[in-house]
């Protein structure tokens, strides 16, 4: 057993029973010309995590951890992107041409992982058409079978698809960690207050450390 600091306090997790999930490290999320630029955000905000991501994915792999990379996008004739996300505020975003093709459709260039988090052989590429990892996907089936009681969940957005997925993870028993630089946002606040969410009450959700501690854990 190993132990992560963290709060509201430290975090016991078996290796051989713990995944990391890297979600939405993806070109239309975290580089310039993408969705999220497209929407008007400032990429650099979210671009700031990317450093801490290698270092944590990079011990993860040392520790024989089970990886995982969540990927935000669509089938390419959107059916399977509901009405209710495919337009926003009037406009339409999802499907249609942008700098690095069509925005968050499967197989175009920005809907693909960034180079310096890129899966390697044995790591699966879990492709979801909505904000939490485990809706309408088999990543719930995958950590099954390979025993997985815990898991380390980084990437993007904080408040979004990462505060999804740790509450959904939560909801079906698992213990989570979200290491709070190895998150962002295009919304410092958000980022913010969504770890105070998480960790509240006792880790109602789960715990919030930081990549140095979990480079140290895995590694000692």
């Amino acid at each position: 057993m190993k132990i992560i600091q963290a709060q509201p306090f430290d975090f016991e997790f078996e290796p051989s029973t713990t995944a990391l999930l890297m979600i939405d490290m993806q070109r239309d999320f975290d580089e310039p010309k993408g969705f999220g630029e497209m929407l008007g955000n400032d990429v650099s905000l979210v671009r700031r995590c990317i450093a801490p991501c290698v270092r944590v994915l990079a011990a993860a792999r040392q520790a024989g951890l089970f990886v995982i990379h969540p990927r935000e996008g669509h089938r390419p004739d959107l059916s399977d992107c509901l009405p209710a996300k495919l337009t926003r505020g009037g406009k339409t975003f999802i499907g249609e041409a942008g700098p690095m093709g069509r925005i968050l459709v499967r197989g175009e260039y920005g809907h693909d992982i960034i180079p310096e988090l890129y899966p390697i052989d044995g790591e699966p590429i879990i492709d979801k058409p909505g904000k939490g990892a485990f809706f309408d996907t088999d990543l719930g089936l995958i950590l099954r079978t390979r025993g997985i009681q815990s898991l380390i969940v980084c990437g993007v957005t904080t408040e979004v698809c990462v505060q999804t997925t740790a509450r959904e993870a939560n909801d079906r028993g698992f213990e989570v960690l979200v290491p709070e630089d190895c998150c962002a946002s295009y919304f410092p606040e958000f980022h913010r207050v969504t770890l105070e969410m998480i960790k509240a009450q006792g880790a109602i959700v789960g715990w919030i450390s930081d990549a140095a501690h979990v480079v140290d854990a895995l590694s000692s």
